[in-house]
């Protein structure tokens, strides 16, 4: 042991000039807003270091095809299909819908002529006598098959609990993480992956956690000096320089590298509400690396407690006690009262409410797009070749899901701006935020559900069942 330690001493004193070097690098890059592009530089190498593999696997996959000798056996599924249904790729990046077209069942539906029958129920006297030649509907049992298709397909594979499952690939990424698992197929392969493994986990883990911790308290103490400031014009300019420091300094920690697409023409700069699609927590720091935002959120305690406490200080963020959470008119107050001030950021808000999985927008809360002020929409999508950003915190802790995203090869996304958008005078709040969730689903590539995000925790409402039923008695009665 004690041959150990001086050993450990000598390496120690090599490493942490280097480290401290590159540490300060990484702060007076983030400080000017600037990067060397050693990160988009290791993301093309990533790229075709992932091509290679896939080459790799698709000449292992053809000779184990062609050493099968067994003409009677089924034919394989290929590679770049799951065989849980034929998928076809939408959108940008990769993201994946199903070939199953779903047609709505509410409604009245064109295609189902109902035969008339030639008795109708008519009262006289009091008692009900069937009478010939009238339009009264004949029901077959035909007539209800396109709920039975319609509960097949979902049986199938339903489009609430695909959205909260990991997004498929189409090719392997060299992560053990993911649906396919071919580090031992070959052994180039082998070798690729254990030398991927020990980059990830030996060099770039630590660095990252490294960086985090000093980026979390770099931030509490930028916040907290900034939070000693008088109010006004002086202190918003300081907040906003060291904010996009500090965010851009943290986002060192993931390899972030973004992609902002018309921030000339629509970054939100003034006071109103920012909406966004919601995969992940640092959805907040990919935007806040490039514009102020205030958060709202419910106050906590402890290290988080202390951060919200930081943040506080520097920028009008509003968070609620536990008790006022559950009070819309509160919530609402808060918020005209944060919109109705010219000078504050705008409020960044994830009307879904829960994480999805990068393919897809479900249904927006409407509280939100009550407030009358202008909506800054803006569509995020993230490269899941990389590494996945979706949290899903039914399966994983925040610290798993943390080690995760640090043990990633990098996260990489794309950001749009989109142009304001304004309530219209006789437009519900519904349809309002219909049409921006809409709009933020066409520009990502994302799939535009009207399903509640909610049903990940809890059951289907009675309400949807009673209106699937009524339908269904309206077309029998010809309405």
């Amino acid at each position: 042991m004690a041959s150990v330690m001086p050993f450990v001493s000598v390496a120690v004193s090599i490493l942490y000039t280097p480290f401290l070097l590159l540490i300060v690098c990484i702060i007076f890059l983030a400080s000017i807003g600037k990067s060397l592009g050693v990160r988009r530089l290791y993301v093309n190498i990533l790229l075709k270091l992932f091509e290679y593999g896939r080459q790799h696997i698709e000449v292992a996959k053809k000779l184990q095809r062609n050493d099968s000798s067994d003409e009677d056996e089924e034919p394989p599924i290929p590679d770049d299909k799951p065989p849980s249904a034929i998928i076809k790729e939408n959108g940008v990046n990769g993201t994946k819908t199903s070939v199953i077209e779903r047609q709505e069942i509410l409604g009245p539906s064109p295609e189902l002529n109902y035969k008339r029958s030639s008795s109708q129920e008519r009262f006289q006297n009091g008692h009900k006598t069937l009478q010939p030649n009238d339009n009264a509907l004949e029901f077959h049992l035909y007539h209800c098959l396109d709920l039975v298709k319609a509960g097949m397909e979902s049986i199938i594979e339903d489009q609430v609990t695909s959205v909260f499952e990991a997004e498929e690939l189409r090719s392997w990424n060299l992560l053990t993480r993911t649906n396919r698992q071919y580090e031992f197929l070959t052994w180039r392969l082998t070798i690729i992956w254990m030398m991927g493994f020990v980059v990830r986990y030996f060099f770039l883990l630590p660095l990252r956690i490294l960086i985090f911790i000093i980026g979390v308290w770099w931030l509490i103490v930028c916040t907290a000096c900034v939070g000693t400031l008088p109010d006004g014009r002086f202190k918003q300019k300081v907040n906003s320089a060291l904010s996009l420091m500090c965010f851009n300094f943290l986002s060192r920690c993931i390899s972030l590298v973004v992609t902002y697409h018309n921030g000339e023409r629509y970054k939100p700069l003034q006071a109103g509400i920012c909406v966004a699609n919601h995969t992940s927590p640092i959805d907040a720091l990919v935007l806040m690396c490039d514009s102020t935002y205030s958060l709202i959120g419910q106050r906590h305690g402890g290290f988080l407690g202390l951060l919200q406490r930081a943040l506080a200080r520097a920028s009008p963020h509003i968070w609620f006690e536990r008790s006022e959470v559950k009070d819309r008119h509160a919530v609402a107050r808060r918020l005209k009262e944060h919109i109705s001030v010219p000078d504050n950021p705008p409020i960044l808000i994830f009307p879904e409410g829960t994480c999805i999985n990068n393919t897809s927008v479900v249904q927006f809360k409407k509280g939100s797009f009550e407030m009358g002020g202008t909506i800054y929409p803006v569509a995020i999508k993230y490269d899941p070749r990389f590494g996945d950003a979706f949290w899903n915190s039914s399966r994983y802790g925040m610290l798993h899901y943390l080690l995760n995203m640090m043990s990633s090869w990098a996260i990489v996304c794309d950001v749009w701006y989109l142009p304001a958008m304004r309530r219209s005078a006789h437009e519900s709040a519904v349809a309002f935020a219909n049409r921006v969730k809409g709009a933020i689903a066409r520009r990502g590539g994302l799939v535009d559900l009207m399903w509640d995000g909610q049903l990940k925790r809890m059951k289907a409402k009675k309400e949807w069942r009673e209106m699937q039923q009524e339908e269904f008695s309206k077309r029998l009665k010809g309405e």
